[in-house]
Parts: structure tokens; C-alpha cells; sequence
């Protein structure tokens, strides 16, 4: 009896979906975290496919908010996008390994196009030791009365780096849901002055592997002073002291100031992203 290539992964696969995920420590961390905090039964945010035999998945694509495959060689790519083409498109990006989320969005275009914006190629930055430079002594995590404080900033990056507002439909409810969520956790880092926050980060990811920074920011007004550079060598220090063995992130290959940032702080390219973003 023949079975298809891709099939939708239960939480009785989890054990083989760990095993797949950690041959890809870095670039699998988005999917690696939703896993282990939802499973992949009832209570999980989004739908994983696997590729390949039963036991021994050879690739996964999770689809929900963002579509990441994972481990994707060109068959596997063809498979995925096979089976999600027919099915309405209800994220909101495309997000993982370069090749493979180029070649699904080629295959996935024509259903569920068109895209606002593709980025063809970031970075995959990693470090695994604290930065040489000074690290900011007054960036800290953001307490959880300063959540009316962080928000305003957090809509400004994200408006700036994405392109548009994340207030939506819903008047920024869910949003500030998930920025007070990283600020509980204690993976938002500010550098606030006179109420005025001035640098920002999150730790937006976390596995057993990886803190994935996200969200990095300064004030348009702060900027040129090297609060990014002393910002993002706190955040590093304590992500590294407190939180994972490594710090991750990607950067858009344009963004010639940040990548700079990055590579004085000792980050190391280990692979490519691409993002679609609708």
C-alpha cells in the first residue's frame, strides 16, 4: 500500500520531530519553541507536516500565523507545497532557510499571491561567547508596569522594519498581548530614559539551543551614538549568563549598519533566511 510523502504530524510523533529539529539547532528554533511549549495535539497553535517515511521524517513544515519549513530539500519543497496550495492562505509570512522558502513561495504564488514584500536573503547570525565591547550598564529587562511604556516603541520598530502597523483590525490587542508576554517572561531588554525608550530588544525565540533576538530598535532621535552596539552586547551578555548557550538572530542583507553591529559583537553567519511577507 503506497502512503503519501506528507502527512499531518501527531503529538505520537513528537519524539521523531525533536530528533529532526535538533539536527537543525539554529534555524529550526522558531518551530523548535512552539513544539515544545504546545505539542503538536489540540492544544498547538498551527498544523506540521512531515516529509518522508512514518518513523523518520525527513522535513517538516509548520503552518499557522508564519509557514517555516524545515530540513527542506527541492522534493520536500514540492511536497509541502503541494499539500498547502489547496487550502486557504491564513498566515501572515513565509519565514525560514532561504532556498526552501524561495522555492515554496515559487510553487505557492500563483494560489495564494501576491506578496507585499520578499526578502531574499538574511543572514543567520550566531554567537556563542559575550562581545568584546562595552556592554550598556543601564539596559535592563523592562518590569511588567513598563508595558504601556515598551509598547509605543515596539509599534514603531515594527511598523518601520515590516512596513506596516501591527495595531490591525483588532486595535493592537494582540500585539501588546505578546509584547506584556515577553516582558512576564523576562525577555524584553530597554534602555529608558526620562520615559523615553531609548533602545529596545527581545529575547523572541527561546529554545534549549538559541535565544533568538528580535525587535532590536533605537529612538530615531537616539540614533549614531552606538547605543545599538552597547544595547545589543547587554542583551547578549545576559541572554548568554541566564537564558541559552547561544544567541541567534537575522538580519535583512541590506541593512549594511546592523550587520556591522553584529559582526563587532562577534556574531558568525551559519546559514541564510528569506521572509515573504503578505
Amino acid at each position: 500500500m503506497l502512503t503519501l510523502p506528507v502527512r499531518q504530524l501527531a503529538e505520537a510523533d513528537r519524539a521523531a520531530v525533536e530528533r529532526l529539529l535538533a539536527a537543525y539547532p539554529i534555524a529550526a528554533a522558531q518551530v523548535a519553541e512552539r513544539v515544545a511549549i504546545r505539542g503538536l495535539g489540540w492544544r498547538a497553535d498551527g498544523r506540521l507536516y512531515g516529509y518522508g517515511s512514518r518513523r523518520h521524517p525527513e522535513a517538516v513544515l509548520w503552518s499557522g500565523g508564519q509557514v517555516s519549513p524545515v530540513g527542506a530539500d527541492a522534493a520536500a519543497v514540492a511536497a509541502f507545497a503541494e499539500m498547502v496550495s489547496g487550502q486557504p492562505r491564513v498566515c501572515a509570512s513565509l519565514v525560514g532557510e532561504s532556498e526552501a522558502v524561495l522555492g515554496l513561495w515559487e510553487l505557492l504564488r500563483p494560489a495564494w499571491g501576491p506578496e507585499r514584500t520578499v526578502r531574499a536573503h538574511q543572514p543567520l547570525l550566531v554567537v556563542e561567547t559575550p562581545p568584546a565591547v562595552a556592554a550598556d550598564p543601564l539596559v535592563r529587562q523592562v518590569r511588567p508596569d513598563e508595558v504601556d511604556l515598551v509598547f509605543p516603541a515596539s509599534v514603531a520598530m515594527y511598523t518601520e522594519e515590516v512596513g506596516v502597523s501591527p495595531l490591525g483590525d483588532d486595535g493592537g490587542r494582540g500585539y501588546r498581548g505578546r509584547v506584556a508576554e515577553l516582558v512576564k517572561a523576562g525577555r524584553s531588554y530597554a534602555r529608558i530614559v526620562d520615559g523615553t525608550v531609548v533602545f529596545k530588544a527581545e529575547l523572541a525565540v527561546v529554545t534549549r539551543h538559541t535565544a533568538q533576538v528580535q525587535g532590536v530598535w533605537v529612538d530615531p532621535s537616539w540614533r549614531g551614538r552606538g547605543f545599538a552596539i552597547a544595547g545589543m552586547a547587554a542583551v547578549v551578555r545576559d541572554a548568554l549568563r541566564r537564558v541559552a548557550p547561544t544567541v541567534s538572530l537575522y538580519v535583512n542583507d541590506f541593512n549594511t549598519p546592523a550587520r556591522r553591529v553584529y559582526q563587532r559583537l562577534g556574531f558568525r553567519q551559519v546559514g541564510a533566511f528569506a521572509t515573504v511577507l503578505f
